[in-house]
C-alpha cells in the first residue's frame, strides 16, 4: 500500500462513496481500475472494495479511501475522481491529465 498524491478524492466523491458504503454496509473503500475496451480505448471502473490490497495506491478524503491498483494507476496518475450531479444526472467522474480524447459518456479515455 502506498499513500501519494498520484490520485485524489474530492470531498464531493468522498461524501457519495459514504452514503453508498453506509447503505450497503460496506467499508467505505472505492476502487478506481481501468480496464481496456470503451468507446475510447480504455474505460473507468468503480467499485466498493472490502480491503486495500497490498499494491494498491490510496488516497483518503474525510475518512473516506480511494484505492487504485498498480497497473491502473500507470493510465490515470494525477488524477482527481469527483461526484458530479447535473440535469443530465449524477455519477463518478474522472478528471485525468493522461487522457489524449474521451468520449461523451464520459466513461472512457484514449492516451
Amino acid at each position: 500500500m502506498t499513500e501519494a498524491a498520484d490520485i485524489a478524492l474530492t470531498p464531493s466523491a468522498a461524501a457519495r462513496v459514504a452514503a453508498i458504503a453506509q447503505k450497503q454496509g460496506k467499508p467505505a473503500i472505492l476502487r478506481l481500475s481501468v480496464d481496456g475496451g470503451g468507446c475510447a480505448g480504455f474505460q473507468y471502473r468503480f467499485g466498493l472494495a472490502d480491503a486495500v490490497e497490498t499494491d494498491d495506491t490510496v488516497a483518503v478524503q474525510d475518512g473516506v479511501t480511494l484505492v487504485v491498483d498498480e497497473v491502473s494507476l500507470d493510465l490515470v496518475r494525477g488524477s482527481a475522481v469527483d461526484f458530479v450531479e447535473s440535469l443530465g444526472g449524477a455519477s463518478f467522474q474522472v478528471t485525468n491529465p493522461n487522457a489524449a480524447s474521451g468520449c461523451g459518456c464520459g466513461t472512457s479515455f484514449s492516451i
